[in-house]
């Protein structure tokens, strides 16, 4: 699994608690972070990347634990993904956690907290709009947000009124259930709910996805015999030590060493286009996806 830094670790913390035996490869590509203000082919290019240094590590399943990249990578990597020798399957954040928003709200008003990169993408409408049509979903880009949380800010009053200003626009949408859009976000989770109030419910992608890779990996044979824990490790493009350091305090569990690691660079550009084909191709075509009833969408522009 991977994401640009220690947000996806909220992730990787549900599969530990839910698939204990299972093991674990955590890539945090740190030297790149943020992601939320990169470009869509960017994004895609990054998620190639990785994708092909997990699979040195005999990946059976690869999850993207990171919103941006899910929304701009995910075709690709699956279309990718499924030319190996044994078909390794891909599983994104962004559906999960839409399926969770439209099962628990209850006036069919859903919001999402996510990087300015996932708003723009429409994922978050598109996931939506499969599972129910009529929900009206209200989208706010929060640029600011992921930086502070990688950097481990502290909880002053600048963190506060920043994260407030994201939180405005959902309260006057009257949204009764709020998706976050960012595996950094659940750090933030009781700021979050103290300004949205109690009677919203605050989806993160972690438990959703967790129950997802449970079942693929069942359906799939691909689930481990054992008993007994499993192991987890964790590679960064980065620094270690820092993201050893930040990293703990989001997974609630020691990471002891961290490798670093070089990404080599993907295939030449033709190599990316047939990839894109394939994934658009009418066979593999996602009929979640087809669905022709958008989601409607109130947008708020980058602060």
């Amino acid at each position: 699994m991977f994401d640009s830094g220690v947000g996806g670790l909220t992730v990787l913390h549900e599969l530990l608690v839910q698939l204990p035996a299972e093991d674990f490869v955590y890539l945090a590509d740190t030297a790149r972070f943020p992601y939320g203000d990169r470009t869509a082919e960017e994004l895609e290019r990054f998620g190639l990347e990785i994708g092909e240094e997990l699979l040195r590590h005999r990946a059976k399943l690869l999850v993207v634990a990171c919103n941006s990249a899910t929304a701009a990578a995910l075709p690709a990597l699956q279309a990718r993904m499924m030319q190996t020798t044994l078909g390794v399957d891909v599983i994104g954040v962004v559906r999960p956690g839409g399926v969770h928003a439209v099962a628990a709200t209850r006036n069919g008003r859903v919001g999402v907290l996510a990087t300015p990169a996932t708003v723009a993408s429409g994922a978050y409408l598109e996931a939506v709009a499969a599972a129910d049509p009529h929900v009206a979903v209200t989208q706010v880009a929060c640029p600011e947000l992921a930086p502070l949380i990688e950097e481990g800010f502290a909880y002053d009053e600048r963190v506060v009124e920043t994260v407030r200003s994201y939180v405005t626009p959902l309260r006057e949408a009257a949204v009764d259930t709020v998706v976050l859009g960012c595996t950094h976000y659940p750090l933030v989770r009781p700021m979050l709910q103290r300004m949205l109030g109690p009677e919203v419910t605050i989806i993160a992608s972690g438990a959703p996805l967790a129950r997802q890779v449970s079942h693929v990996l069942g359906a799939r044979g691909l689930a481990t015999r054992s008993s007994g824990e499993g192991d987890y490790s964790f590679l960064c493009t980065g620094d270690p030590d820092s993201f050893r350091s930040l990293g703990s305090r989001f997974l609630q569990m020691p990471l002891g060493v961290v490798e670093t690691v070089l990404l080599e660079p993907t295939a030449p550009a033709a190599s990316h286009e047939r990839a894109r084909a394939a994934a658009a191709a009418p066979a593999r075509e996602d009929p979640a996806r087809a669905r022709e009833a958008p989601a409607r969408s109130r947008e708020f522009p980058v602060r």
